[in-house]
């Protein structure tokens, strides 16, 4: 479900005034960031983020084509291992 257009995007303040203190200073380290809901505003085009993904943080660069988009899809959370193995029991019974 979306957000209703009159509230209008959500970015979190604190990820903006860090974004903004980042472009004053002229800094190029990355943002921690735990705020995985906020939705990346083109201020954020060309920072490099480290998004949690809850066990450790993954750094991601923003381009212009991330915009509108929210800032956990790009940390996934989970680690796919595949479906099952083959083991050497199994094999042998064939």
């Amino acid at each position: 479900m979306s957000r209703s257009l009159k509230k209008g995007p959500y970015v979190d303040p604190r990820v903006m005034k860090k974004v903004m203190k980042q472009k004053q200073t002229n800094d190029h380290g990355a943002i921690k960031v735990w705020a995985r809901a906020c939705q990346i505003a083109p201020e954020f085009v060309g920072h490099k983020f480290a998004i949690h993904n809850g066990k450790k943080f993954i750094e991601v660069l923003i381009s212009e084509s991330m915009v509108g988009t929210r800032l956990g899809e790009y940390a996934p959370t989970r680690t796919f291992r595949g479906h099952g193995k083959v083991t050497k029991r199994t094999a042998d019974k064939t």
